[in-house]
């Protein structure tokens, strides 16, 4: 697998992101994806909020589908599920933002089609997939890590249920997640800091499955497991969670 990260100017707002992937994409060779941090996505819809005069727990519950409270736990941040993803401050962050707060993209996944459609239209290739990326914290670990908004173009999941491991033995439950894989290289090379590379062209992947198409309603809702049935559940319901707006 090769992973190139793309350095950019500034990203302001003040500019539509067609025009920045228009200014700073290279070519695209044919089964390629290109990584892209949720952030300059969101910056370019404006899609943020003046730090100054904005209540920031506020600004969490209204984007969050639950929430705790910030003063239990030691480091005063905001536990939120949203979009079935457990991370802090419901995805809004400050960082890179030149005074604002900046939330997820409005619609995410009409992003990502609409980039693969672009994508593939701009460079005439036929297999070309999209993850919006963005990082969080995972209990028990130290340091953040990247994770896919979502994805468009390719399969999530590779299915391993049915087929033998190497002494022949069924696999009962192996799912392998492509795009959460993907997305976690694509954001350890473009980085967290000021290195100023939000994009990265993801490439000589054997092991994705491309499609020539977005994903469908049934392929998203099967990337998505509810409190109930996730193996975490115990853990995740033995708190207290407030409920957010979204």
């Amino acid at each position: 697998m090769k992973i190139t990260s793309i350095k950019t100017h500034k990203i302001l707002g003040k500019e539509k992101l067609v025009d920045v992937l228009t200014n700073f994409l290279p070519k695209l060779k044919e089964k390629s994806i290109l990584a892209i941090t949720s952030k300059i996505v969101s910056i370019c819809e404006g899609n943020v909020k003046k730090i100054k005069g904005e209540n920031k727990l506020d600004l969490i519950k209204s984007e969050s589908e639950y929430f705790m409270r910030p003063e239990k736990n030691k480091y005063n941040s905001t536990l939120t599920i949203k979009r079935s993803n457990l991370l802090t401050s419901a995805g809004i962050d400050k960082s890179n933002g030149n005074g604002y707060y900046v939330l997820w993209p409005k619609n995410p996944q009409q992003t990502a089609n609409n980039i693969r459609k672009y994508l593939a239209a701009k460079f005439k290739i036929k297999d070309v997939g999209v993850i919006i990326t963005d990082s969080k914290k995972i209990p028990l670990r130290r340091g953040s890590v990247g994770f896919a908004i979502t994805h468009s173009g390719f399969l999530a999941i590779n299915n391993y249920i049915g087929k033998s491991d190497i002494f022949g033995e069924p696999l009962l439950v192996t799912k392998a997640n492509i795009r959460d894989s993907l997305a976690t290289s694509a954001v350890a090379v473009m980085g967290e800091g000021n290195e100023q590379t939000p994009l990265a062209i993801i490439e000589d992947i054997p092991f994705v499955k491309f499609q020539k198409r977005n994903p469908t309603k049934k392929e998203l809702e099967d990337l998505i497991i509810s409190l109930e049935d996730d193996l975490y559940s115990p853990l995740l319901k033995s708190v207290h969670w407030k409920k957010g707006n979204k």
